[in-house]
């Protein structure tokens, strides 16, 4: 996803994000690495191409500069899909690890899965975000590996 458009809100002590799906999201100044200030304001703030435009970089009125990925956007305002890829990304990669350190055959676990081993390539393919979580479950149950969900308290 790209941004669209960005600015500073220093009413709100915020930046406004507008994503290319129309989505409003914003990432406050208490979250920045270069914070700015009443004498050390924003002086510029912009979509980064350098990025890919999935991210910004804000500029203080000294100069000092950062960037912004709209990962973390996603990340402080809890977004659900970013939330999903995220575990799907760290059960890929646990699944990875399982399947190497078991020692399992990659065609024993597709005979278990009763699928063929390029849905099992897919599946490990922690980039290919277009599997569910139901999959990652049955794929890691081939492996021998339970799944239990634990609810954290929010800090």
């Amino acid at each position: 996803m790209k941004i669209k458009k960005v600015f500073a809100n220093n009413r709100k002590k915020c930046f406004e994000i507008v994503t290319a799906a129309s989505r409003r999201l914003e990432y406050p100044y208490s979250r920045l690495r270069v914070k700015p200030s009443a004498e050390d304001g924003i002086a510029d703030v912009h979509a980064d191409t350098e990025v890919g435009g999935e991210g910004f970089t804000y500029m203080l009125a000294s100069g000092k500069e950062d960037t912004i990925l709209l990962d973390q956007v996603f990340d402080y305002n809890k977004d659900s899909d970013y939330l999903r890829e995220m575990l799907l990304y760290k059960l890929s990669l646990k699944a990875k690890k399982l399947l190497e350190e078991r020692g399992i055959s990659k065609r024993e676990v597709s005979r278990r899965l009763h699928t063929s081993p390029v849905q099992l390539y897919r599946l490990l393919d922690q980039t290919f975000t277009h599997k569910t979580i139901d999959q990652m479950i049955r794929l890691l149950a081939a492996l021998d590996c339970p799944v239990d969900v634990v609810f954290k308290q929010a800090a």
